[in-house]
Formats: C-alpha cells, sequence, structure tokens
C-alpha cells in the first residue's frame, strides 16, 4: 500500500473513529430523582420526582421541613424504640460499634450509651434545644466512651483502631466508623444538610471536603460520605427506623434512606 492510500485510510478512519465515539458515548448527566421507587413516591415525594441537582435539594427540604419537634429527653425513650436490637428488644444496637445494650443502661458513666449527634452540635452551634439538637435522623444510641473518642470530629478514612468499636478508626481531626454504619453516617449527615437551610432560625448546615470545620455549620467529607452511601447501602435496621420517626415520632422521612441515588443526583 502506498503512503498516500495509507495516510488516505488512516485520515477515513479518524473521521469515522469520531462519529462512533459521539454516537455512543452518553453525556454525563446526575441521576434523575426517579431511578428508583419507593410507596412514598406516588405522596410525600410527589414533588420531586423527576428533579436533580438543585431543584431536587430544594423541593426535598420543603417535604422533610413539615416535622413535629421533640424535647431532647424525650429522645431518651425515642432512641430506645428507633433502634431497638431486633433479636432482644431490651437492647439498643450502638452506632459505630454494633454492640448491643440495655435500654436501660442510657445515661453518662463508663458502661451507659448516651445520644450520639452525628452531626456535630458544635457544627453550627445548635445545641440540643428541639430543632436540629433533637432530630432523630441523625441522633443515635452510642457507647460513652467511643463517643466521647468520636467528639466533634469530621468524617473521613483512615487512623487508628478505636477501642471499643472494632472496624472503626480515628486521628486528629476525622473519624472512620465501621463498615455496617458508614452509609447510615453518610445518609444521616445529607439529611441535615437538606433538612435544614438556615431559614428556620437555625445555621444552613452544609457537607464540604473539609476535616477541621471546627464551629461552622459545616462537615466533611463530601467526597468521602458520598463512597460510603454507596458501599453500604440502607439496611433493614435504617429502614426501620426511617419509618418509625415517620410514623410515631417527627412525620418527616430521610429521603436518602428511601432513595440513596439522590445523594449523586444533588452532589
Amino acid at each position: 500500500m502506498s503512503v498516500i492510500r495509507t495516510g488516505r485510510w488512516k485520515s477515513v478512519a479518524a473521521a469515522i473513529s469520531a462519529v462512533l465515539v459521539a454516537l455512543t458515548v452518553p453525556t454525563v448527566a446526575a441521576t434523575p430523582a426517579s431511578a428508583t421507587t419507593t410507596a412514598y413516591d406516588s405522596t410525600y415525594y410527589k414533588n420531586a420526582i423527576g428533579k436533580t441537582g438543585p431543584a431536587l435539594k430544594s423541593s426535598l427540604h420543603t417535604i422533610i421541613k413539615s416535622q413535629t419537634k421533640i424535647s431532647y429527653d424525650a429522645v431518651w425513650n425515642a432512641l430506645k424504640a428507633t433502634d431497638q436490637d431486633p433479636n432482644n428488644s431490651a437492647n439498643v444496637i450502638l452506632l459505630y460499634s454494633g454492640t448491643s445494650r440495655s435500654k436501660s443502661l442510657n445515661g453518662g458513666a463508663v458502661g451507659n450509651w448516651n445520644r450520639e449527634h452525628v452531626w456535630a452540635q458544635s457544627h453550627g452551634n445548635f445545641g440540643t434545644s428541639a430543632g436540629p439538637g433533637t432530630d432523630l435522623h441523625h441522633l443515635r444510641p452510642a457507647d460513652v466512651q467511643v463517643n466521647s473518642i468520636r467528639g466533634n470530629k469530621d468524617f473521613d478514612n483512615g487512623g487508628s483502631a478505636v477501642s471499643g468499636a472494632p472496624g472503626s478508626y480515628t486521628d486528629a481531626n476525622s473519624f472512620e466508623p465501621r463498615n455496617a454504619d458508614k452509609g447510615d453516617v453518610a445518609r444521616m449527615i445529607l439529611y441535615m444538610a437538606v433538612r435544614y437551610e438556615g431559614d428556620d432560625a437555625w445555621a444552613d448546615l452544609e457537607p464540604n471536603e473539609s476535616t477541621s470545620n471546627g464551629s461552622v455549620p459545616l462537615h466533611g467529607r463530601l467526597s468521602i460520605l458520598k463512597q460510603w452511601n454507596e458501599q453500604d447501602p440502607p439496611s433493614a435496621f435504617e429502614e426501620r427506623r426511617n419509618d418509625l420517626i415517620f410514623g410515631t415520632y417527627q412525620g418527616n422521612r430521610n429521603p436518602f434512606i428511601d432513595h440513596p441515588e439522590w445523594v449523586e443526583a444533588i452532589w
């Protein structure tokens, strides 16, 4: 084959290849909000279906903002129901450790469980007043000492093993929960970012990429939380919890438990 014919063939091949790429590679876009279906799509979520990005986030905020607020004292008994051990009705399952512990051991002493704010109270300074400080969608029972180790750290991968919480790790400014709790943590943090948008006397809570957020109303790291949401899909325990909070306590749902794909659709 002559050089001229070879050059012409390469030119034609390149042109054909470009056309094929244009025809076969889809445009990258956020997953639409209707990617999966639940029993609530035609009722509770009807105004969110089909939306994506900021429009979906805004619609979900409007939907879940309507809730009954409970007192911080009432959280104790609520957690005894929402986090009940499915294999032992006298116990609750503790976040970060997976330990099953007697419901009666709630308090502040070593060996007790207390009320862990997954979105740390200091990240927005909302304390324990009715509102974000008592929102059951991010409050979980946790071992007192493990809760203290987590403190107000942002979430990220890595660190040293956490005593009393096998599979969890921590360093100076971040905390990594065990694999079975990673998705739970991600969906709780992102629920808070949608529920609290700064329009009801509380700070506008948002996720970011920092692990040194301190007292600002931000929580990190978003990229890691997105990975955890994919890695650890909603469990039956998490779904039951969502149903109880909706039907018995607050009257609102965590949309990322019903539609975990909405995390990617928004962020």
